[in-house]
């Protein structure tokens, strides 16, 4: 069995670094046939936090996941290990 890739990439822009210091939410590049409880898990399981709401934005050829964790789970630590911030 193998493992696909869920999470293409992650935006990084101003209004998502407020974002994630205001609202603790990432916001990642997915594949457009993924939905919202396979973001979910993806990101459980690589990041190691739990998550609150995923919500999506599809666009004409990409989807966006805003995805809010919980507020145990500080969004800038994730950011911070993935080099955003």
């Amino acid at each position: 069995m193998s493992k696909t890739i869920i999470l293409e990439k992650v935006k990084s822009t101003e209004k998502i670094v407020r974002q994630i210091e205001v609202e603790n939410v990432l916001v990642f590049v997915v594949d457009r046939a993924i939905n919202k409880p396979e973001i979910r898990k993806e990101v459980e399981d690589l990041f190691g936090v739990e998550v609150a709401k995923v919500r999506t934005h599809t666009l004409k050829n990409k989807k966006l996941a805003y995805v809010k964790l919980k507020s145990d789970f500080p969004a800038v630590d994730v950011a911070t290990k993935l080099g955003m911030m």
